[in-house]
């Protein structure tokens, strides 16, 4: 039997959401869900592994580290590039190009090389593995944050909006405005336990649990079940080429990624496995769809008094990202590549490809 929800309840989460920190970003609260997804879909024997890797504080579930590599940006100042991409040449909302025209920066000093390289440093052994994982498991959160994947206004950082009637900037307002806007906003009443053992096992008892018990229910195994095993699959026609893995910061300063005594280019990002070029070039395309409002790229939108700048906080904007599930989808994406990326890693593969765990007890 399906389960279903009761229709027409409301539930207000606005009590709960004053209580929110001010700063929350997609570095806290997002990448906390996303982490929180892909616990769901873990192998119980990944599960089990992860748990042997993890801080003992972190109680065996991902969503405790997943906001640590913001936190150690300012003491680990090498890896701040490894947060987002910065591809040449773009300039949404006018036009997006990702990648064709090269990358600022250092070769492979970018999200999609950080991706590759941790996966790699895990796959083959190295020493640093709870290091390594957490920023793995931090940097595919980043990935699906498609702010961090143009380099214009620092990511939109440095244009000014409004969101609620309260200055902010674009970044902040696709890193938390919207996430905390969903949380208050939740049309059904998510939060008594969803059926599922699974599910309701991965939850933490936070500010959040009622909005991935909907991210769960109406995106994963309702709207988005069918997308679930594109979400999963690089090009075909990729090959599975040798990968040297750059040296991970381990409780040093020095910079040492990528290592600055090779000379030799830095290996492509995507395999037939692992791809997150291809997985990000669609998310980057968003910020021509409909991240980037047109007015910010007029030459007089600069000199506007803070009175001035654009509401974006409305039908037209944050409702239509409503109405389409824009930001469940991002969030959904993320936990589901995570998961497949540790089932591949710390399971037991079987050539197959990424996979996640769909079995949910209590849902048919």
């Amino acid at each position: 039997m399906m389960w279903t929800l009761n229709k027409g309840h409301l539930v207000s989460l606005a009590a709960l959401c004053a209580a929110l920190p001010t700063t929350l970003a997609w570095g806290a609260a997002g990448h906390e869900i996303v982490a929180t997804i892909a616990q769901i879909h873990l192998d119980p024997s990944v599960a089990a592994a992860l748990c042997e890797v993890l801080p003992e504080s972190a109680k065996c579930h991902l969503a405790p580290v997943a906001a640590w590599a913001d936190n150690i940006r300012m003491r680990m100042r090498w890896s701040a590039p490894l947060h987002f991409a910065n591809p040449t040449e773009d300039h949404p909302s006018q036009h997006c190009e990702f990648g064709g025209k090269g990358w600022a920066g250092k070769p492979g000093m970018h999200i999609l090389g950080a991706v590759q390289n941790t996966s790699m440093w895990i796959r083959n052994g190295l020493e640093g593995e709870e290091e390594a994982l957490k920023f793995l498991v931090h940097f595919v959160g980043d990935l699906h944050q498609p702010l961090h994947l143009t380099g214009r206004d620092r990511g939109g950082n440095s244009d000014k909006v409004r969101f609620d009637r309260r200055l902010t900037n674009l970044h902040t307002v696709w890193d938390s405005k919207l996430i905390a806007k969903s949380l208050r906003t939740i049309s059904r009443n998510y939060t008594h336990p969803l059926p599922s053992q699974k599910i309701e096992s991965a939850l933490r008892g936070t500010i959040y649990d009622p909005y991935i018990r909907q991210i769960m229910h109406e995106g994963i195994l309702g709207r988005f079940k069918s997308e679930i095993p594109a979400w999963l699959a690089c090009p075909s026609e990729l090959s599975s080429p040798p990968h040297r893995a750059y040296p991970l910061q381990i409780q040093t300063l020095r910079e040492s990624f990528p290592s600055t005594t090779s000379l030799q280019p830095s290996p492509p990002t995507d395999d037939s496995l692992i791809c997150p070029f291809s997985w990000a070039e669609p998310l980057h395309a968003l910020n021509c769809d409909i991240i980037w409002p047109a007015e910010l790229d007029e030459p007089s939108y600069a000199g506007r008094q803070p009175h001035e700048y654009i509401e974006l906080d409305t039908p037209q904007y944050s409702g239509v990202i409503k109405e389409q599930f824009i930001i469940e989808r991002l969030l959904a994406m993320g936990g589901i590549r995570l998961a497949a990326i540790l089932n591949y890693l710390y399971g037991n593969e079987d050539g197959n490809g990424l996979r996640v765990n769909m079995d949910f007890d209590g849902f048919h």
